[in-house]
């Protein structure tokens, strides 16, 4: 042996002792956080069908039914309504990167986590953004939208309809009118209220929308649902410039989904599989007993929160009914309550992000987890974990109870 094969073995780092890996069992959480969402074993079983090619006459068939559930589901008659291979925020990307070219001017609406991350983007794709803000926990103000619409040569306004981060609901009606006044897009994230809450893409007159599969459709992550209208398409193919993301690029994308079936990508079979479920779940369902049973879930669990002496973070007239943001009292400590409850219930919810961490608690209701049973439990588990820290409050099933009996028709 050389010198040089003696010095070398002399400083090869030492062997890695084997490890044995067990196979990973993860239980059963109740996922009542900002999300993902609990799946339904349907939607699970579905997963574990036999995985098909990704050009296959079957899987193509189901791609097909798909895009007819989004449309429904979207209420739209967009031809492009289809699920981008990536999670919410690469619907996000997707819906933006389309749309924008260097030194457009877009009006992005800020008001939580993700305005934040819509403006990136925009400044990514090297767009000016013309930020419309509003406080965390507040909704936008469409006066200040309408202000900025007539302030520069917007391309687009960007805003999110479901603010994850804080539990704000914006209200959409009128805001299409304004925009296109001024011949833009309306670009609307429903990543958290498409499935549970009314989004109506051609009633709002909504030019590109996206959403996630882990919130109110109650599929896991790994799909974003979205659709372009005609006037978006036109939008996108006039650009003077390529897509800056090849991946993303929906003229491309559409044609793999289209009846030309070209090649783009391998689509994840099994998570289309989820979706299709999933989609055929919330129809057979009906999306306006859907919307209603999430109000009722979420008037309830309002109901019980406010009689335990706790308050709501966001006003009545702009909460969510998906996402619920919940003010922790003075002196609570907002991880060991998440912790004790996760420890103790096996129940996970979310804390607060931002300028909102450790001042609020975020409690989804969402899909399938949008439950009397969960809304009951999360409210008596809160109760014990709030108790462990000395802070006593009343009792709020009683509360949220008198609201599921004066639901039309009864929760069951």
């Amino acid at each position: 042996m050389s010198s040089n094969e003696s010095e070398a073995m002399a400083n090869r780092p030492p062997a890695r002792e084997r490890v044995h890996y067990t196979k990973f069992e993860p239980p059963k959480r109740i996922l009542l956080g900002p999300g993902p969402s609990p799946v339904d074993d349907r939607v699970l079983a579905a997963m574990a069908a036999p995985v098909l090619g990704h050009l296959d006459p079957l899987f193509l068939s189901c791609m097909d039914d798909i895009q007819d559930m989004l449309r429904q589901v979207f209420e739209t008659e967009n031809r492009v309504a289809i699920p981008i291979s990536g999670t919410g925020s690469a619907g996000m990307e997707a819906a933006l990167v389309n749309c924008i070219q260097p030194e457009d001017e877009i009006i992005v609406c800020i008001n939580g986590v993700f305005g934040e991350r819509m403006r990136d983007i925009v400044v990514r794709c090297g767009g000016r953004p013309v930020e419309v803000r509003a406080e965390w926990g507040n909704a936008i103000d469409p006066n200040r939208i309408e202000a900025a619409l007539n302030s520069c040569r917007p391309k687009a306004v960007a805003l999110v309809h479901a603010e994850t981060s804080t539990g704000v609901l914006q209200d959409l009606s009128g805001l299409s009118a304004l925009t296109h006044s001024k011949d833009a897009l309306l670009i609307v994230d429903a990543v958290t209220s498409l499935g549970g809450h009314p989004v109506r893409v051609d009633q709002n007159g909504i030019d590109v929308c996206y959403s996630g599969t882990q919130k109110c459709l109650g599929a896991p992550p790994g799909l974003a649902p979205i659709t372009f209208s005609d006037r978006a398409l036109d939008v996108v193919r006039t650009r003077r410039s390529k897509v800056q993301s090849w991946y993303l690029d929906i003229t491309m994308v559409e044609r793999y989904w289209g009846s030309d079936r070209t090649y783009h990508h391998t689509a994840p079979i099994s998570m289309n599989y989820a979706l299709r479920e999933a989609l055929r779940i919330a129809l057979e369902e009906g999306l306006e007993p859907r919307w209603r049973r999430h109000e009722r879930n979420h008037r309830a669990f309002v109901a019980g929160i406010e009689a335990m002496g706790l308050r709501m973070q966001v006003a009545a007239e702009q909460r969510l009914w998906s996402l619920n943001a919940v003010a922790i009292p003075e002196g609570v400590d907002d991880a060991r309550v998440r912790t004790r409850l996760l420890e103790d219930a096996n129940l996970e919810i979310g804390g607060g992000l931002g300028p909102l961490k450790g001042r609020i608690w975020r409690v989804g209701l969402m899909g399938s987890g949008s439950t009397r049973e969960n809304v009951l439990l999360v409210l008596g588990a809160l109760r014990s974990a709030l108790a462990a820290q000395g802070f006593s409050c009343p009792d709020g099933s009683g509360a949220a109870e008198r609201v599921y009996a004066s639901a039309d028709p009864p929760e069951a």
